[in-house]
């Protein structure tokens, strides 16, 4: 009788999976033929956009900035898969403070197989579709806002044309949620990628106000949100089906040649990053060159790497039983260990009790999963307490990471008021909250009043040929600068950027006020 049962059991349920998997096929072909991509191979849209900068928002509680994209385009192929999308910008420079034209160029090629680049070619509505046939989907029914959708989701492991999607660093792989409407469009696609600082950062976009164009049904409308806020938006005018230009579409003219920025020490990010936003995917970044440490004082080290290229540098300062770090993980997990392991090796019987970052921005924030799980308490002006935790505290299970695990929770102290104060019998280290800086909110200096050394970052490089030695105009962040040194009565002797300066020194405040054109 039990064997009788467990056998019906198994019947059941091989039947209800048949069925389940016959509805989701069903479901899919049916959005499929309702939006029109049965014959579909490759598309080319066009419209204006605009694309935002993921961790760059001038305050921690605000969305990312948005930079117009006019002109835009994107081409894609499905069955390579490929993709490339176009525009032209025109945004104040966070270098000159001008008013700059630029281009947007975002090429993905079979190559680029990190799902951080090939997401934006399924992601798409009928990129989804196609992904959602290729693939073992389910389906769920679900109401949302009073809206009934069919939820389809699967594990990404081929592409439309079968090809093999690598899985996440991690081992899992990755995954799409689409919602499909009770007209068969596709309104929302979700899936997950890794970062650094944010963990498993899903990947939102939005679909709505559909067109008709020979029975392709495509979104006049395209919202994609990262982290909560948008980082590219898009008015869709109209859509070429199967463009038989498609490869020419798909190739991107040869690189320019490099040309040499006055952009470190301004608050750039990194240029490596992959557009849109640094949803980095597909694999950890090589190893960072072994850090150097150099004497400031008794006590006090920089901790650089590769200073001549302008990478981004710590400072540690010792305290009677332990060791203080200003910007202690920027860049990404790997950078963070290594200033960690360099200043262990400096301070070999001390612990490090306290990192305190320069500000929020993604590029100064995204080795902090290694700084939390070594315990280290992070330290930053209130205004960004919520976002570091709220980052730091989720899932991190596609690339699992020192701070996955370690086991431990993130410990972020924010301190109200624009001054916090570190002292013991053989050190103080202030804080200072910097005033009117339009770059951040929440950024903070560090000074060391007994050595007078203060550190900085995002605030002044040094001039070169091309901006001459007083910049014109002068760079706002520079003039802040300046005036909160005074506001303050700083006696300052030395000052050290966490980006380093080109060529590769420690400044004045003599010199910052000679690229202002003040004596």
């Amino acid at each position: 009788m039990i064997r009788k049962w467990g056998a019906t059991l198994l019947v059941v349920s091989l039947m209800a999976s048949s069925a389940a998997a016959q509805d989701v096929k069903t479901v899919i072909a049916n959005a499929s033929k309702a939006m029109g991509i049965d014959s579909l191979n490759s598309i080319h849209y066009y419209g204006s956009a605009a694309n935002g900068n993921l961790g760059q928002n001038n305050n921690a509680n605000q969305p990312w900035p948005m930079t117009p994209l006019n002109d835009y385009s994107r081409a894609i192929d499905f069955t390579q898969p490929a993709s490339r999308a176009t525009g032209l910008t025109l945004a104040v420079s966070v270098v000159t403070s001008r008013l700059e034209p630029g281009v947007f160029n975002q090429t993905i090629t079979p190559a680029n197989a990190a799902w951080a680049q090939q997401l934006e070619i399924w992601v798409t509505p009928w990129g989804f579709l196609k992904a959602a046939a290729a693939n073992a989907a389910t389906v769920r029914a679900q109401t949302v806002d009073g809206r009934r959708y069919q939820v389809v989701s699967f594990d990404v492991k081929n592409g439309a044309s079968s090809q093999a999607v690598p899985a996440s660093p991690g081992g899992r792989p990755y995954r799409l949620v689409g919602y499909i409407n009770g007209q068969g469009l596709v309104e929302r696609v979700q899936t997950w990628v890794e970062n650094s600082f944010f963990g498993d950062l899903l990947v939102e976009s939005d679909y709505t106000n559909y067109r008709d164009y020979n029975g392709l049904k495509y979104p006049a409308t395209i919202v994609q949100t990262r982290a909560g806020w948008p980082t590219f938006e898009a008015q869709i005018l109209g859509v070429y089906v199967n463009p038989p230009n498609i490869q020419q579409l798909l190739t991107a003219p040869p690189p320019a040649p490099p040309v040499l920025a006055a952009a470190a020490g301004r608050g750039v990010a990194p240029a490596a990053a992959p557009p849109p936003g640094p949803g980095r995917g597909g694999g950890a970044p090589p190893p960072p060159p072994t850090p150097t440490s150099e004497k400031l004082a008794e006590g006090v080290y920089r901790i650089s790497q590769n200073p001549s290229a302008g990478a981004y540098s710590a400072l540690a300062v010792e305290f009677a039983d332990h060791v203080l770090l200003f910007e202690p993980g920027p860049q990404n997990e790997a950078r963070g260990l290594a200033i960690i392991a360099e200043t262990k090796r400096v301070f070999p019987k001390k612990p490090i009790r306290y990192g305190v970052i320069s500000h929020h921005h993604l590029d100064h924030t995204g080795g902090l999963a290694a700084v939390a799980a070594e315990g280290i308490t992070i330290v930053t002006p209130q205004v960004n307490k919520a976002y570091i935790e709220r980052a730091l505290s989720a899932p991190r299970t596609l690339a699992p990471d020192s701070l996955a695990k370690s086991g431990k929770k993130p410990v972020v102290e924010g301190f109200t008021g624009d001054k916090r104060v570190f002292q013991d019998a053989t050190r103080t280290v202030e804080l200072h909250v910097m005033k009117g800086l339009p770059h951040a909110d929440g950024n903070v200096v560090v000074y060391l009043p007994k050595e007078k050394i203060l550190a900085y970052a995002d605030m002044f490089n040094l001039p070169n040929e091309a901006s001459g030695p007083v910049p014109d105009p002068p760079v706002r962040g520079t003039i802040v600068f300046a005036d909160n040194i005074e506001r303050l009565k700083l006696d300052v002797e030395r000052i050290m950027s966490v980006h380093s300066l080109v060529p590769d020194r420690l400044t004045s405040v003599a010199d910052i006020k000679a690229s202002l054109g003040r004596k």
